[in-house]
């Protein structure tokens, strides 16, 4: 029989570093896993605060808030967070330290102007303090977003007809505009498209253009957005049409960057565009109704929003009073209808889809309550929670994590 190898020497020097080698790798990828799982702790918890944003008339005076247990689907009121005038659409900073509101006004300071006010947010008891307020660049201010990266926050604006970009300090507060383009033109409704309308800007996945839909133009027009500077610059080609007397109002990006969908406000339609990432070019694939066959009421559409994982698309009918939920094909984008649900109020002039995926709030403005949904990710399909709650003149809502 013959003797085991000798582990000295050289040969077992190497052996010994290469098992070391092994085992610090292993360390360090396990250091690796736990620190995203660390810091994904507070939003695995399911616990939330849900801002609405309001147009404060009769009783309501400007924000509101609740807390939210996505979990179990338990909601409980906070009350006023931030008294200010016609808070109408609402965005929470990527960071979830910061909240930031239009204020849908005409005049600010003397100004021809609406405003935008930035909040700090208490991520224990869900209060709101004021950082600043600046001007909109333009009157009735209708929309805002951020950039992916936090340090930019863009404002359409309604009345004017512009578009706005302003940097994000690291404090929360808005600096002077980095960008912004005043758009002009109109379209075939006498009554609502004699001027522009800019009604939704939003920032592609991958941070390099703004899309804006400009209800006036019947257009979506394409920027070219640095995130370095903040700036907007007409891409080539600078815009896609949609139907003339259409009035594109919200668009949605779906998650894969390969599709933008825009719902039509005066037509009651849908829009699906093929959306080419590199050249930022949007070439249309298809129009849909977002109402039943049999319905021949009177009806405005308002919000967009594609759920997390692309499969399905959810639009409000105002007038029919519905949510409409649309299948995505995953080969070329084109929608296929699901169901439209009664909404349980009138007017659902916005809606969103909580951050797991399983809730949808449907905000009715002219019945002055917000509805719960569960929403069915297999089959797009929404329930009703058997949960109200009673807000005046409910515009906006937006989620933040809450903090222990």
């Amino acid at each position: 029989m013959s003797k085991p190898k000798s582990f000295t020497g050289a040969g077992c020097n190497t052996n010994f570093a290469a098992r070391w080698f092994v085992a610090a790798l292993v360390l360090l990828t396990v250091i690796i896993a736990a620190v995203p799982a660390a810091q994904s702790t507070e939003a695995s918890s399911g616990k939330y605060f849900v801002y609405v944003g309001t147009y404060t008339k009769a009783d309501s005076k400007g924000i509101y808030a609740y807390r939210f247990d996505a979990v179990t689907g338990e909601t409980t009121p906070v009350g006023l967070v931030a008294e200010t005038e016609n808070p109408s659409f609402l965005a929470v900073h990527p960071g979830g330290r910061f909240l930031y509101a239009v204020n849908e006004i005409d005049k600010f300071n003397g100004q021809a102007s609406g405003a935008v006010s930035a909040y700090s947010i208490d991520r224990k008891t869900g209060g709101l303090s004021l950082l600043n307020q600046v001007p909109s660049m333009g009157g009735g201010p209708a929309h805002l977003s951020l950039d992916k990266t936090g340090k930019y926050l863009l404002i359409a604006n309604y009345g004017g007809g512009s578009v706005a970009a302003f940097p994000v300090s690291k404090d929360g507060r808005l600096g002077k505009p980095s960008g912004f383009v005043q758009h002009t033109g109109s379209s075939v409704n006498p009554d609502r498209q004699t001027s522009p309308h800019a009604h939704a800007v939003v920032i592609s996945k991958d941070d390099r253009f703004a899309v804006v839909a400009d209800l006036g133009l019947d257009e979506l027009l394409v920027y070219k957005f640095d995130a370095a500077k903040g700036s907007l610059t007409p891409n080539d080609p600078k815009f896609a049409k949609t139907d003339p007397g259409a009035g594109p109002r919200h668009l949605a990006f779906h998650p894969n960057n390969k599709f933008v969908y825009v719902v039509n406000e005066m037509q009651s339609t849908v829009s699906t565009f093929s959306y080419d990432a590199n050249a930022g070019k949007l070439e249309r694939l298809q129009t849909v109704s977002t109402l039943p066959k049999d319905y021949t009421g009177q009806n405005s559409t308002a919000e967009i929003l594609a759920d997390r994982n692309g499969k399905f698309l959810y639009l409000s009918n105002r007038g029919h009073d519905s949510i409409a939920v649309f299948a995505i094909d995953s080969s070329n984008g084109t929608l296929s209808p699901v169901e439209h649900v009664p909404t349980g109020g009138r007017t659902p002039r916005n809606f969103a889809i909580d951050p797991t995926g399983t809730w949808l709030f449907a905000a009715n403005q002219e019945s002055n309550n917000i509805v719960l949904f569960r929403v069915n990710p297999n089959t797009g399909r929404l329930t009703p929670a058997g949960r109200v709650l009673q807000t005046t003149a409910p515009v906006c809502i937006s989620f933040a994590n809450a903090g222990n």
